[in-house]
């Protein structure tokens, strides 16, 4: 059974660290792993979180490992 009264999900590690946002209408699946892209003016950081219950039976995404780097293409195919 899920507690629907826990709407919201805290985020641990990494930039987003702290943050609390309300999840969406469908049912959370823990596993579930969101990739955040950081534009600025350097380079490109991609980080991502894994969706899980706490042990207070709260929502959190917590910081993954550092993903393996995507091969940069150069458009020419």
């Amino acid at each position: 059974m899920t507690d629907r009264t826990s709407r919201s999900v805290r985020f641990f590690g990494g930039p987003l660290d702290g943050r609390v946002q309300e999840l969406g209408d469908t049912e959370p699946i823990a596993g579930t792993v969101l990739k955040h892209v950081h534009l600025h003016d350097g380079p490109k950081i991609e980080t991502r979180y894994e969706l899980g219950r706490a042990e207070d039976d709260c929502w959190e995404f917590r910081l993954c490992s550092a993903p393996l780097p995507e091969p940069e293409t150069d458009g020419v195919g």
